[in-house]
């Protein structure tokens, strides 16, 4: 679920959508509260200015984090030998939450065979960068599972999506 005024209606949500709504909370309330876009959802970080020590919460249930949390997350959700950087633990600007929530909801809007809206918050996705090899990858997965052509032309989408398979990173 991810309109916020449902996240709000039934106090249900992702981690992402809980997470929007707890920035706003604490923007409005002055909390040094920041988003991060972990690789595996988002999660928001507490830096209090009378600690040293840093508080990584999860939107969804409010729990603390701790380091080998978060390294089981990157082992069970991308792979074996992933490893935590501090870098995964950087803010995120305002673009990055965006683009997470839209990416959060296309997901949820193609599990739920709502294509036409998967469609339409894909090509906003697109939006942000053009080139993304794995955007344009999902929007002809969305043309397919509609039952629709695809616009535009395939040939240098399908080069690029073919290039992107020699990428050594994932998404």
């Amino acid at each position: 679920m991810l309109w916020l005024d449902k996240v709000l209606n039934n106090r249900q949500g992702s981690a992402v959508s809980l997470g929007a709504i707890l920035l706003w909370i604490a923007q409005r309330l002055a909390l040094p509260v920041v988003p991060v876009i972990f690789p595996t959802q988002m999660l928001l970080r507490a830096d209090p200015e009378e600690s040293e020590e840093m508080w990584l919460i999860n939107p969804f249930n409010g729990e603390t984090l701790n380091e080998h949390t978060l390294e089981v997350w990157l082992k069970g959700n991308i792979s074996p030998v992933a490893e935590l950087f501090n870098e995964d633990l950087d803010e995120a600007d305002n673009a990055e939450v965006i683009r997470k929530l839209l990416d959060t909801l296309k997901s949820a809007l193609m599990e739920e065979r709502q294509m036409e809206l998967a469609l339409r918050t894909s090509e906003a996705l697109l939006q942000f960068n053009p080139e993304d090899p794995y955007e344009i990858r999902d929007r002809g997965l969305i043309y397919a599972q509609a039952g629709l052509r695809s616009r535009g032309a395939a040939g240098p989408q399908l080069l690029r999506l073919n290039s992107a398979r020699r990428i050594p990173s994932a998404r």
